[in-house]
């Protein structure tokens, strides 16, 4: 149990969320999102690709009304620092095609937030605005993070949004022609609109280790665990069986959330490879070990025996690589966190 408590406070998880899967589907956006900064096992494909360390993603919560939209943002974390929020409608396509020559193709679309739940007329404050093709349909995004970035601070102050549209024709004007997609009650649209915020945790801590001169060829990740030692960059080299003493390697250490029992809220991935280090540093430390200068004074001293308390340097990983998972909260809203210094990709004498 403070095994299980501690590999919690790892993956900063207060409480379990229930089992969500497989009855929820999570939203298209999410799981390519996850893809596009990460590889199915989770790991980091290149540094930067992701604004911030979280990504949290809300479906709207209004099925009635058509053009109402609201997002209970209260599973934010207290310290999390937002850095963008995006408005994601999907604009659903106008099938009736009018043959008269006054109508205009394209049409305004305003979003506005709420100030007030309620009131009649109702209270609202416009945040963006821009001219929409009629006949066409897909995904519009709203950078709303003033907006967002005010209901954080304050909870009480989020009513949600408002979208009018507004077509001109020669003689008048119609509002509202046009219908964004949303989730009828409990059946599901993937085409529900979302709220999506890039934060920083501020939890996670800074790399414990200091990177070594690092090449391109050095960041490539094992995406198999059965890769050929050719793939694995300047990893240490597993002495044959018929050596008494085994070098310092990488050796494999898979983590499974279905055996942790975690299968039934993490989306991707369904485990991942940890690796671990092990094995000796004894004089002479080959280069491909590795070691540190300091590494290399200390087996020179042991071997010498000129310290009876000094030991050979341990074997330890050297370069890290950061984790991503896809998750639902306790609140079933879907979570992409990335997580450093999870997975060693490499091994040294230190």
């Amino acid at each position: 149990a403070a095994a299980l408590q501690r590999l919690r406070e790892v993956f900063d998880v207060e409480e379990l969320p229930p089992d969500f899967l497989p009855h929820k589907k999570p939203p298209q956006f999410m799981v390519d999102l996850f893809y596009k900064v990460a590889y199915a096992n989770g790991i980091t494909r290149a540094p930067g690709l992701l604004e911030g360390d979280v990504v949290r993603s809300f479906e709207d919560r209004v099925h009635v009304d058509q053009y109402r939209f609201y997002f209970d943002i209260s599973a934010m974390e207290k310290g999390e620092q937002m850095l963008k929020a995006e408005f994601r409608v999907f604009k659903l396509k106008k099938t009736h095609v009018s043959s008269r020559s006054d109508v205009k193709h394209f049409c305004k679309v305003e979003v506005y937030e709420v100030l007030e739940s309620g009131s009649k007329p109702q209270r609202k404050h416009l945040v963006a605005s821009r001219l929409l093709s009629v006949y066409t349909e897909g995904w519009e995004v709203f950078n709303v993070t003033q907006t967002v970035s005010k209901w954080v601070r304050n909870n009480s102050s989020n009513h949600g949004f408002l979208i009018t549209t507004t077509h001109t024709f020669s003689n008048r004007i119609e509002h509202n022609l046009i219908k964004f997609a949303k989730s009828q009650g409990p059946l599901q649209d993937s085409r529900n609109a979302l709220l999506v915020l890039f934060t920083n945790s501020n939890k996670r801590r800074s790399s414990s280790f200091t990177n070594p001169a690092k090449n391109d060829a050095e960041t490539q990740i094992i995406g198999n665990s059965n890769a050929s030692m050719s793939r694995r960059p300047r990893a240490a080299a597993v002495p044959s069986a018929k050596s008494q003493v085994t070098a310092c390697h990488r050796r494999e250490l898979y983590v499974d959330f279905r055996a942790i029992g975690w299968s039934g809220w993490i989306i991707h991935p369904s485990g991942y490879n940890a690796f671990y280090c092990r094995g000796s540093c004894l004089f002479p430390l080959g280069e491909n070990l590795n070691a540190t200068n300091h590494a290399t004074v200390q087996s020179i001293v042991h071997t010498l025996k000129l310290s009876q308390d000094v030991s050979t340097p341990c074997c330890v990983p050297d370069e890290l690589k950061s984790l991503n998972l896809l998750y639902f909260d306790d609140k079933e809203n879907v979570v992409l966190k990335n997580y450093k210094d999870m997975v060693a990709t490499r091994c040294g004498c230190h």
